[in-house]
């Protein structure tokens, strides 16, 4: 099996509209030790397949189907392969569950199939599947501008944190079409960013919408107050160590779903291809 880690926003601002439609952004991605899990088998013929799945995504439109689809259709590749994915990250939870499966299945599969791109040629590929997908394929934590892809790593070091589910499913296209979300926020420095400065824009338009995430918000206020991450629905915790993170769980969890978890700076997918049998990427490795 394969990893597919979460995601957090630690902020994001949004500082303006492209003409294409999408938006600036500005935000820091913390990569955690935590989600899903793909199971990968190589075939000689050119057929994809996902022919199971927990989740509601029809086969043709799941990001794993069209990420192994552009790979090959990228490198003329002639091989298949059959894509099984052990879903722990719900959808429209704003943790990155589907960017981050495309990111593996693209870079498990550059190595299986032997197609020998580079980092850099894996994360443009990456990007027309979606603005997330690129940190994931590059696999470290990172400051990021533009559509969120233009990606400048950071060392965090380790974080821990409380996730906080709220047991819904929040679109991220309607959140960035909502005449209402802010769009002409400032950028801040790799330092302010670093000791935990700017908001989430997001933040009033997910609120006023799920009357829930709001309430929720207040609830937590006693641990030190909660933040959305990305589009949401999912509210994190920075909690000071493992310990703390554990018990500040173990004393939510009587009122909502949460999971302790820790934040990293280098993707477990990449720790793993680095350690062995993967081998590792060709070249460009961060």
């Amino acid at each position: 099996m394969w990893p597919a880690p979460a995601k957090l926003n630690l902020f994001l601002h949004v500082t303006g509209q492209r003409p294409d439609g999408y938006h600036e952004l500005q935000t820091l991605f913390q990569l955690l030790d935590w989600g899903d899990e793909i199971s990968i088998e190589p075939l000689d013929e050119s057929a994809i397949s996902r022919p199971f799945a927990s989740y509601a995504v029809p086969e043709a439109d799941d990001l794993v189907v069209r990420a192994a689809l552009l790979l090959q259709a990228e490198t003329a590749c002639r091989q298949g392969a059959r894509i099984e994915v052990n879903k722990r990250i719900p959808a429209g939870t704003g943790l990155g569950g589907g960017s981050s499966d495309a990111a593996t299945v693209l870079v498990v599969l550059n190595r299986l199939w032997g197609c020998g791109l580079n980092i850099e040629e894996l994360t443009s590929i990456g990007a027309g599947l979606g603005a997330d997908v690129p940190v994931f394929v590059r696999g470290h934590s990172a400051l990021a501008s533009g559509r969120g892809d233009k990606l400048e790593p950071v060392d965090l070091g380790e974080r821990y944190y409380v996730l906080v589910f709220a047991g819904v499913s929040i679109s991220t296209a309607d959140i960035f079409r909502h005449p209402e979300l802010p769009r002409k926020s400032a950028q801040i420095s790799l330092s302010e960013a670093l000791t935990g400065g700017g908001k989430n824009d997001c933040e009033p338009v997910v609120t006023k919408q799920f009357p829930c995430i709001k309430q929720m918000l207040k609830d937590l206020e006693p641990w030190g107050g909660a933040r959305l991450t990305g589009t949401g629905s999912t509210l994190f915790l920075s909690m000071p160590d493992e310990k703390t993170a554990k018990s500040t769980a173990q004393a939510i969890k009587c009122r909502y779903n949460v999971r302790a978890v820790r934040g990293v700076d280098r993707s477990s997918l990449h720790e793993l291809l680095d350690a062995g049998g993967a081998g590792g990427l060709r070249s460009g490795k961060l």
